[in-house]
């Protein structure tokens, strides 16, 4: 009965059909840590959150207010909802938010975001996004920055209360303050 079940093992693992795989994703999914060096360091380092997000690019076209319409919801990113995972409590615009996985939306406007935290998960887009599920919404002010940036990209930096997720694309950034016990 051993040799039977194991002679069909080997032949499951040897699979000579090849497999159509999906094509390379046009706005590549990405994962950004807070401490940055988290997943990298030797030492066991505990992450505080993480954000989960795919990356759009640019390509020649005019960002926000075109593409990304100013005064209307936005997945803060591309294809599914961004995701991010605070790994204990978090205060953000002087509200507590527990530990646990959210969604991340923005409004974007010409001198100021507003950005939602939602426990809406795993959606694509903002097509079904509900502000019933909001946990927080709070505004924060627009940046120009000098130099383009391609692709949508999201980090953290220090900050004396805790860190500041950084977002940032075409000549638009903002900055959204999140306290936590260091």
């Amino acid at each position: 009965m051993f040799l039977l079940l194991g002679t069909f093992a080997v032949k499951a693992q040897n699979v000579t059909t090849a497999v159509n795989f999906p094509k390379v994703d046009t706005s590549p999914l990405d994962v950004v840590y807070y401490p940055l060096n988290t997943t990298k360091s030797k030492d066991a380092i505990a992450p505080v959150m993480r954000v989960l997000y795919s990356r759009p690019q640019k390509k020649g076209r005019e960002i926000f207010g075109v593409l990304e319409q100013f005064d209307k919801v936005w997945r803060f990113g591309a294809n599914e909802n961004t995701e991010i995972q605070f790994f204990k409590t978090v205060t953000i615009a002087g509200k507590k938010i527990k530990a646990g996985r959210y969604s991340i939306f923005a409004i974007p406007s010409k001198d100021k975001w507003t950005i939602i935290i939602n426990k809406q998960n795993d959606k694509w887009g903002a097509f079904t996004y509900d502000q019933q599920n909001d946990v927080l919404r709070t505004d924060v002010v627009v940046n120009k920055i000098e130099k383009m940036i391609e692709a949508f990209s999201i980090t953290f930096i220090d900050a004396p209360e805790g860190a500041n997720l950084v977002a940032a694309w075409d000549n638009t950034q903002v900055f959204l303050p999140i306290a936590f016990k260091k």
